[in-house]
């Protein structure tokens, strides 16, 4: 297995799984049911002038058909399968979303930071949860409840800023755009490491966050040297 030490094969040691077309209204069914993780139907793209808009309206809309659509949408999701197959049937085009601070909360890093964050937790054997990879690369670490609120403290102890080397936890009032959501003309967003039975218990974000910290880290000073 490879480590950080060898970025140039790190998406080698850290492969994107290939992925299945599913639709919309299955995957929020099975993510309730079968992960027991809440849901709620966002916005979604509709046609237009040969293209393709979000639903919300907005010509700029920075994540077209990948956002809610109402404000009080974290009392609109639900656990229930029954109830998001019926959310669902009702849109069927409508993006998956599900709200942190829940079941899970997220570590978001940019994703040449994550391909080598999980190279490193590969060789360290860590455990690991589910981890989505975004059509504007980006990556998210699904953690523990409540790892979302600790992340900024924990990488200030490691002697960064989290907000320097672009980490950002999502917990509770945040949601996360689950596959096979698509975002506009970008394309969807994807599993990285996807659900199975083996990473239904969490790591803690105690566990993940210097792996990750260092690899935003460096990221983070690569870019500036390419930019100096």
């Amino acid at each position: 297995m490879l480590g950080v030490e060898e970025p140039s094969k790190v998406t080698e040691a850290a492969q994107v799984p290939q992925q299945r077309s599913e639709p919309l209204l299955d995957a929020a069914v099975r993510y309730a049911e079968e992960r027991h993780w809440d849901v709620f139907p966002g916005t979604w793209l509709e046609a237009a002038g040969g293209g393709e808009r979000c639903s919300c309206g907005d010509a700029g809309c920075v994540l077209p058909g990948a956002h809610a659509d109402r404000p009080d949408w974290a009392g609109q999701a639900t656990g229930s399968g029954a109830a998001a197959r019926r959310m669902w049937t009702r849109q069927p085009r409508a993006s998956v979303l599900l709200p942190t601070g829940r079941a899970f909360d997220a570590l978001e890093v940019p994703e040449s930071a994550g391909f080598l964050a999980l190279a490193r937790m590969e060789r360290m054997d860590l455990t690991l949860g589910p981890v989505t990879r975004t059509p504007d690369r980006r990556m998210l670490f699904f953690v523990l409840p409540g790892g979302g609120a600790k992340a900024a403290e924990l990488v200030r102890a490691l002697g960064w800023n989290a907000e320097a080397i672009d980490l950002t936890g999502r917990g509770e009032g945040c949601y996360v755009a689950a596959p096979p959501t698509r975002v506009g003309g970008r394309g969807a967003v994807q599993w990285a490491r996807r659900p199975t039975h083996a990473n239904r218990w969490l790591p803690d974000v105690d566990e993940l966050i210097s792996p990750l910290a260092y690899a935003c880290a460096r990221e983070a000073a690569d870019a500036r040297a390419r930019t100096s």
